[in-house]
């Protein structure tokens, strides 16, 4: 573990030991929502969650779990206050290391998700965990931790704890998950009890007061700390055949609504939007075949962009981001999709869910 700065998660326990009202916050993808876990209260973000209530019983404590299934800190950036920080939590913990890929993209967009939760007014505790691939032991924590490390946040590795028992013969991978990656009801215990043991570490030293935490400079060119995710409730764009989805979402796990359809060869959508970096969220869907569609950015017609709304995996229909423009100039951008079927019949629409922007 690289020096890190417990202050801010000292002072959440501390009030939380003084009886106050306190909220619990996960943000992260399939594990931290649940994925294959028989019952809410057997995830490891629900198991956490009691570890609060069961060590610090004069306080009262209100639960916000922002896991999305098959998402990266790209996505988490963009929706870290709606999903988990306007319910102005006092303890995150953030996981996107078996989703973003090793890259510096992706600890880019890290980075913005770090700094956002950091910056929040709730002054919450900050957790990154790292979650791995049991078959392979990869995750992206390289990229992740060393964005930690800049901004001194603990970190919890199941790569480091975990995964080398599997290793050492003491489990097999069959007895903690189905698929080599989602935690069955033992998995997510016992990566549950490795976040408890560091919180239980941080609770014996929690009236040792260290120095005050001040937001550094970024560590990357940190252009998404600021992303923005323009569904049909922020932009309007220009419609040409494609069509808007009516039909109410019931929550943040009711994806597929309220975005635009597009059914027929030479459907049309267009997007103008002021932005650095952009990206497509759309959906592939298990339901082939699917219609695909192809995207020009300030008509540029010789870089066309392909978005195949089919999807390769039988897990479900994933919300997939497809980066369009990253770091280009600040300026406005014209963002046009349009239906390439030809013949369309008996295919599933093409469906655009969102432009995320920064």
């Amino acid at each position: 573990m690289y020096r890190v700065n417990l202050e801010r998660l000292k002072r959440c326990m501390r009030r939380a030991e003084d009886g106050e009202e306190m909220t619990i916050g996960f943000l992260g993808g399939s594990i931290t929502q649940g994925s294959v876990a028989t019952k809410p209260e057997y995830t490891y973000a629900y198991r956490v969650f009691d570890w609060w209530r069961e060590n610090f019983p004069k306080a009262e404590f209100h639960y916000v779990n922002g896991g999305i299934g098959g998402t990266t800190s790209h996505y988490g950036v963009s929706r870290a206050v709606t999903d988990v920080l306007m319910y102005q939590p006092d303890f995150v913990v953030v996981d996107f290391s078996v989703n973003d890929d090793s890259s510096e993209f992706f600890q880019e967009t890290y980075e913005g998700v770090l700094r956002k939760l950091l910056s929040w007014s709730s002054d919450l505790g900050v957790l990154i965990l790292n979650n791995v691939f049991y078959d392979t032991g990869k995750n992206a924590q390289e990229y992740h931790n060393a964005v930690g490390k800049w901004y001194q946040v603990p970190y919890v590795s199941i790569r480091d704890s975990l995964y080398p028992k599997i290793v050492a013969g003491q489990y097999t991978r069959e007895e903690l998950t189905p698929d080599c990656l989602h935690p069955n009801n033992l998995g997510h215990e016992l990566v549950a009890e490795e976040i408890k043991k560091f919180l239980n570490q941080v609770r014996e030293q929690m009236w040792i007061q260290e120095e005050e935490f001040f937001l550094p400079q970024p560590m990357t060119v940190n252009a998404y700390e600021n992303t923005r995710r323009l569904t049909i409730r922020e932009i309007t764009p220009k419609l040409y055949g494609f069509r808007a989805d009516t039909r109410e979402k019931l929550g943040h796990l009711d994806h597929f609504k309220n975005g635009w359809i597009g059914k027929r060869p030479g459907d049309r959508i267009v997007f103008e939007v002021e932005a650095s970096c952009i990206a497509v969220q759309y959906r592939k869907t298990i339901q082939k075949p699917a219609l695909r569609g192809k995207l020009i950015v300030d008509g540029d017609h010789e870089h066309e962009i392909l978005l195949d709304g089919n999807f390769e995996e039988d897990w479900g229909d994933c919300l997939y981001l497809q980066p369009v423009l990253h770091h280009g100039d600040l300026k406005k951008h014209s963002v046009e999709i349009m239906i390439s079927d030809i013949e369309p019949e008996g295919y599933e629409p093409l469906y655009v869910m969102a432009l995320i922007v920064a």
